[in-house]
Formats: structure tokens, C-alpha cells, sequence
């Protein structure tokens, strides 16, 4: 499995993201996943790989929280998590990112 966190630079969640991540995979015992982190340096970058904001969290090259229609570009991005709109999902939906991808591996 391979995870890539994709931020635009001086993304104000990217710690949170890749903190959330880290611990999921340690606590699912995948923590020999490959985790890179990317960063977009401009708008036609972002077009070309279709980033819809910072922090991106791609597993094995998709998206597992797209949201259709979503614009492309260098912005920050929000999830819906339970507890409201966060700048990184929760572990809890990154678990189960995780499990429905490594089901399909």
C-alpha cells in the first residue's frame, strides 16, 4: 500500500493529517505502509493531477474522500468528519479508508 499526502506548501494540516494517518496505520499494524508527502507548487500542477486541496490523502493513487464536482486547485481543504468540518479526516474515517482499500489490494 502506498499512501501520498499531497499539500500545498506551508499547508496548515499537514501535520494533523499525516499525525492522524501515522497513527491509524500503527494501530491497524500497516505501519510499513510507504507514506511520501507531495507537495503542488502551482495551479496547472494541480490540474494535472486533479487536486482539490491541501491535504490530499491518495491511497495507492485515489482518493478515497473525493467529492464529485469538487474544483481543482491550490486551496486548503475541509473534511466532513462526525464531529463537524476538520482540516484532516478522523482516524476513524481513515480506517476505514484504509480497510476498504486494502480489501480491493
Amino acid at each position: 500500500m502506498r499512501i501520498e499526502v499531497v499539500v500545498v506548501k506551508e499547508c496548515p494540516n499537514e501535520q494533523l493529517a499525516v499525525g492522524r494517518l501515522r497513527q491509524v496505520l500503527e494501530a491497524s499494524g500497516l505501519d510499513d505502509a510507504d507514506v511520501v508527502t507531495r507537495v503542488v507548487t502551482d495551479q496547472a500542477e494541480a490540474e494535472r493531477i486533479g487536486f482539490t486541496g491541501s491535504p490530499t490523502i491518495l491511497v495507492d493513487g485515489e482518493d478515497p474522500f473525493a467529492e464529485a464536482g469538487r474544483a481543482q486547485g491550490m486551496a486548503c481543504r475541509l473534511y466532513r468528519t462526525p464531529e463537524g468540518l476538520d482540516g484532516a479526516p478522523s482516524t476513524s474515517q481513515l480506517q476505514q479508508a484504509l480497510t476498504t482499500t486494502s480489501r480491493h489490494s
